[in-house]
């Protein structure tokens, strides 16, 4: 067998210990389930081709339910949900009972990711049933091979304007599955001229190909539209969704397109930002758009997941009480209530652009009568571009628990978003992707744990972060203590040491501008006046008060009081929320421009200890992925200290305070 140039990442199936479970899975025994059914075939595939690589063995079928045999069994009764799973032990007779078909194929996942982790199979009795009904990957991929915000090479679905279907297709799948997703977006966002035609002809034949082999692993495949199609494509002069025109032309080309894909789960659709053409153009509301669309797809069970990251790229360069994070807030509050059943909102973590700190979206929880899903950042985009270590469950695991005083006991983020508020199935949760054609596909080796640990934590809430990286350590690296306690500690606390030799206490930004990878302190691209922080001799910090720009306003109370005053304000957002002076003091008894040197001098040293701990591993993980991991590490200090003398510098020059500490500042 040809060996494959790219990685199988934690389904790479070695060599482990058996610790006993191989006398309870000498046989298969299916009930209630169709081997021949696409998701039965690749469950039983994946646990013949998992066990053949762990264990060495290969596992017949059987007639009956006898000890030492795994049962595969069909139960649906309201404990097992849908999508749902229990796993069962009991005098060495190991049962898997599933909903349907795809919790068959999640719960066989599960018994693979136990025997990987070389836990023992004995005693279990484990029910997981998915905490969101849509778990998502939306990747920025272009025609022509190049990816938007990807910093792992080049994609594997487009190349020159060609579809690509192989290998490497399937074992996408397969990985996405692995961890519970149930949906992708294979293409850009902003789509471009050529991703236009992939719903034309042109283009329908690997279309269905691949919506096939998603299917397979209990995947819909979804496009991203270009809402100006009726003029690109069509030849028409409008886009006006109340035009009839207009309507017609999309109700012909939707008959078209779900009959030619099958297993098409419906569209992602960004308009109205960043030059995209959308509803605002023709005086028509974002659920005009919206619900013209899912009128339309309706019929076929296809949903529109409508991007509320809308606003005027040159608002910002107005004024200083113009705010670009209240715009998501402000276009869609008033809609409340106006979109179709089969739309669904997405709406980005925070009001801005995937910062390493934020606050949590006012427009999630706000909207009480909408579906909503929230949109996070696999890609490093703001937090590294998988060169820099950060390991963002965490930071995802702070959002779901977010309380937001929408009303009843039901309230955090993960509540809204799983429908569990408003009894919803139209909800979810969606990660913009971090994959690419590099042999490790994510470019670093170490970054796959966030790509893992979506996934995870989009079907089990519940998880910690903790258990996350453990279980992907020990399944993508090693099963050895030091080694999964070792990559611990550079992992778990790395979000914050990113934060500390970065932007400080919320501020965000301070990137170059469009590459946003390096420090610039006045690099925001958005605004004409040079800067975001808003830095003076006196004091650093945005006003999103009542007294400035509103923002704080927008919440919920309690939220609203506790961001709008200072005193009361956390202080890792304290400089989203107010214009600190630089002798402002903190809990922790240190002047704001105290905690801004001393932060990024710590930001650099916590690096090189990581550096540190990483070299400890030499010899006792896989040469390939130690020297990945090593050689992003010298670019990771490069780029810490390049933050701290920058940013230091800036401050000093700024506020003309010395560091007490009488560190040299350039």
């Amino acid at each position: 067998m040809e060996e494959k140039k790219w990685s199988e990442l934690w389904l790479k199936y070695t060599e482990k210990e058996k610790r006993g479970n191989d006398k309870l899975i000498q046989g298969v025994y299916l009930k209630g389930f169709d081997a021949s059914d696409a998701v039965v075939k690749s469950a039983l595939e994946e646990w013949t081709a998992g066990l053949k690589g762990m264990y060495g063995m290969e596992p017949a079928m059987e007639e009956n339910p006898n000890a030492g045999v795994l049962s595969l069994i069909r139960k649906a009764d309201g404990r097992i949900r849908k999508e749902g799973y229990e796993l069962l032990e009991q005098d060495g007779c190991l049962q898997l009972l599933a909903g349907d078909e795809k919790g068959l194929l999640y719960g066989v996942f599960h018994l693979l990711r136990l025997i990987s982790m070389e836990k023992d199979l004995r005693g279990i009795s484990l029910l997981c049933n998915p905490d969101n009904p849509l778990r998502m990957l939306n990747h920025w991929d272009n025609m022509d091979g190049s990816i938007e915000r990807g910093y792992s090479g080049n994609s594997f679905f487009f190349e020159q304007d060609r579809v690509i279907v192989d290998g490497r297709t399937r074992d996408y799948a397969r990985l996405a599955a692995s961890v519970g997703i149930n949906g992708v977006v294979i293409n850009n966002v902003n789509v471009k001229q050529a991703a236009t035609y992939l719903i034309t002809d042109r283009y329908f034949a690997e279309m269905k190909a691949m919506a096939e082999i998603f299917a397979e692993y209990g995947i819909k495949l979804y496009l991203s539209l270009n809402y100006a199609a009726t003029m690109e494509l069509g030849g028409l002069d409008s886009a006006d969704p109340l035009d009839p025109g207009v309507i017609a032309w999309w109700e012909k080309k939707m008959k078209e397109v779900f009959e030619r894909i099958p297993n098409l789960g419906g569209f992602l659709v960004k308009a109205d930002s960043e030059g995209r053409p959308g509803p605002f153009t023709y005086g028509r509301t974002q659920a005009d758009g919206a619900n013209m669309l899912a009128d339309i797809v309706k019929p076929y069970g296809g949903i529109i997941i409508w991007r509320c990251f809308v606003y005027n790229c040159t608002q910002d360069w107005r004024d200083y009480k113009t705010d670009r994070a209240r715009a998501g807030y402000d276009n869609f509050i008033k809609m409340d209530g106006d979109y179709h059943d089969n739309v669904i909102l997405q709406i980005k973590n925070g009001p801005m652009d995937f910062q390493i700190r934020e606050p949590i979206s006012p427009l999630l929880g706000g909207l009480k009568k909408t579906n909503q899903m929230l949109e996070v950042q696999v890609a490093q985009e703001y937090t590294g571009h998988q060169i820099d270590v950060c390991y963002l469950i965490p930071m995802f695991k702070e959002i779901l628990d977010f309380k937001t005083y929408c009303g009843g006991d039901l309230d955090t983020v993960a509540d809204v978003i799983s429908g569990r508020t408003m009894g919803n199935a139209n909800a979810g949760i969606a990660a913009v992707c971090n994959t690419g054609n590099d042999f490790c596909w994510t470019g670093s080796e170490l970054a796959a744990a966030n790509f893992y640990g979506f996934g995870r934590l989009a079907f089990r809430t519940s998880l910690s972060a903790e258990e996350i990286l453990e279980e992907w350590i020990r399944m993508s690296v090693s099963n050895e203590a030091e080694v999964v306690e070792t990559i611990e500690k550079i992992m778990l606390p790395s979000r914050e040491t990113y934060e500390k030799y970065t932007s400080p206490l919320g501020i965000g930004w301070m990137v170059t501008p469009h590459v946003h990878y390096g420090c610039s302190v006045d690099g925001y691209e958005y605004s004409r006046w040079g800067t975001y922080h808003r830095a003076d001799h006196l004091g650093i910090g945005v006003d999103r008060s009542d007294k400035g720009t509103g923002y704080a306003l927008q919440y919920y109370e309690p939220n609203a009081s506790m961001y709008n005053k200072m005193e009361s304000c956390p202080e890792e957002l304290l400089l989203f929320f107010h214009h600190v002076p630089y002798t402002y003091v903190l809990k922790s008894n240190k002047t704001l421009i105290q905690h801004i040197y001393d932060s990024h001098f710590e930001g650099v040293e916590e690096v090189e200890e990581m550096i540190r701990l990483w070299e400890s591993l030499q010899g006792k993980v896989d040469t390939g992925v130690y020297e990945n991991v090593r050689r992003r590490f010298g670019m990771q200090l490069s780029n810490a200290k390049e933050w701290r003398d920058q940013v230091n510098s800036y401050f000093y020059r700024k506020s003309g305070i010395a560091d007490e500490r009488g560190r040299v500042i350039y």
